[in-house]
């Protein structure tokens, strides 16, 4: 305990992170299976908000040191405007580390102003960190210089050179968080992709399949954004709509009035659905393949459909698609649920492929990048893959993370002659509602037969 004690604030925080990282892998490993799965859930959304919030506690230190502390020495400390500016840090900051409780208790049809707020919060207080960390990394390398080179550094007056970084940062984080927030709040873009399919049955030539991804119902994405994006999609007039996982953040329950519109989608030949990682952290992907199912999206769990200009037919080598042309569309669960250990569920290429001959048109939906880089090193006779997950980073300077995390970032990616990857950048966001350096958007893809 004395230890413990003597230890920095920083330190502390990153111990409580650890702490509570370990607390979820042992309950991942040990209680999952012991606990009601409500219970589960609950500990689950508490264990990953509070290991957030310890993550986040080094970052709300280093912006309080930055835009208070180290101003408390001058004269205007005192000023009624510099208290103000304290009690404005710090309901900021509150609001910040508050954004990720609203899992728990703020979830429903519609968002509300305070998950709005502190999500908001905790966008701009990614982007200030970074460029608070950004600025003092540029004055230290000035110093540097100008040390090595025998130059005596000019210096501000103290007062003007404490507060220049942070009054620089903020302004910085104010511009680029309202020009995110105004990004996000506009409808998703429609983007349209030609894609040469080999093998393509030519009375399927130009099928137009319309991709979502990443919606992330929950505190800040409701009903009428979904409203939107089907009326969007409809006037597409889609052959086939397929959502790429991560569709919600809560239970089917808490979000059925908010998902309702996609009973409204209409696709000639059906629309289809596969699990995200997010599925799997509601726990409870088996209440919402029952929902998507009464609304008549049809999940592909591990499983194929064959479909031709005039049905679909779920999977197997037998039944209605045969003798006719066909294509087959096939879905895997989400490489999380093995991360998990969800029951049940996996990412099962094979089965998922069962009854997909080489001498057929594939197309393949997986969530994750990663996930498609693995299924075309098994099966590389797979035409296409759709995914999402990367959000295309959403706000910088994520997007530089996830650049580097995945093995397709954003976009159409030819991997062979006749493979190609397209990732979508999400249709919606997770939970921060803003977008910098990305945009979101509805993909329609027009399959085009090739030589």
């Amino acid at each position: 305990m004395a230890i413990f004690r003597q230890l920095s604030l920083g330190a502390k925080a990153a111990l409580a992170a650890v702490t509570v990282f370990v607390s979820m892998i042992i309950s991942r490993s040990y209680l999952a299976e012991s606990l009601e799965l409500r219970a589960w859930r609950w500990l689950f959304r508490l264990q990953l908000a509070l290991f957030v919030n310890s993550l986040m506690l080094s970052g709300s230190l280093y912006i309080w040191r930055s835009t208070v502390s180290n101003l408390c020495p001058s004269p205007a400390a005192e000023s009624t405007c510099f208290q103000l500016w304290k009690v404005a840090v710090l309901v900021f900051l509150a609001l910040a580390h508050s954004s990720f409780f609203t899992m728990l208790f703020l979830v429903a049809e519609e968002p509300c102003f305070f998950s709005l707020a502190a999500y908001s919060c905790l966008g701009a207080y990614i982007i200030m960190v970074f460029f608070l960390c950004i600025l003092s990394a540029m004055e230290q390398a000035y110093q540097l210089l100008a040390w090595r080179s025998g130059r005596v550094v000019g210096s501000l007056d103290k007062t003007r050179k404490l507060a220049l970084r942070p009054a620089l940062a903020v302004v910085v984080t104010a511009v680029l968080s309202v020009a995110g927030l105004l990004n996000a709040a506009q409808p998703p873009a429609v983007k349209t992709v030609a894609v040469p399919v080999h093998q393509l049955p030519s009375s399927m030539n130009n099928l137009k399949i319309v991709l979502l991804s990443d919606i992330h119902l929950g505190p800040t994405v409701g009903r009428t954004k979904m409203e939107m994006f089907v009326r969007m999609v409809n006037v597409l007039e889609p052959d086939i709509t397929v959502i790429v996982g991560d569709l919600s953040d809560s239970e089917a329950s808490v979000l059925q009035t908010a998902v309702a519109p996609l009973g409204q989608l209409r696709s000639r030949l059906g629309t289809y659905f596969v699990t995200g990682n997010h599925e799997y952290y509601t726990s409870d992907v088996s209440n919402w393949f029952t929902l998507l199912e009464s609304l008549r999206v049809q999940p592909l769990h591990n499983e194929n459909v064959k479909i031709s200009s005039a049905w679909a037919h779920r999977g197997g080598s037998d039944g209605k698609g045969e003798g006719h042309d066909w294509i087959c569309l096939a879905g895997v669960d989400d490489i999380e649920a093995d991360i998990l250990h969800y029951s049940g569920h996996g990412m099962d290429l094979v089965k998922a492929l069962e009854g997909c001959s080489p001498d057929r048109t594939i197309i393949l939906l997986a969530h994750q990048p990663l996930a498609a880089k693995r299924a075309l090193q098994a099966r590389p006779d797979i035409n296409l893959i759709l995914s999402g997950h990367t959000h295309a980073g959403q706000i910088f300077p994520l997007n530089v993370a996830a650049y580097l995390l995945n093995p397709f970032f954003a976009g159409l990616y030819q991997v062979a002659q006749a493979t190609f990857v397209y990732v979508s950048p999400g249709t919606a966001y997770y939970g921060i509602p803003m977008r910098l350096g990305s945009r979101a958007e509805i993909t329609e893809l027009i399959l085009q037969r090739a030589p």
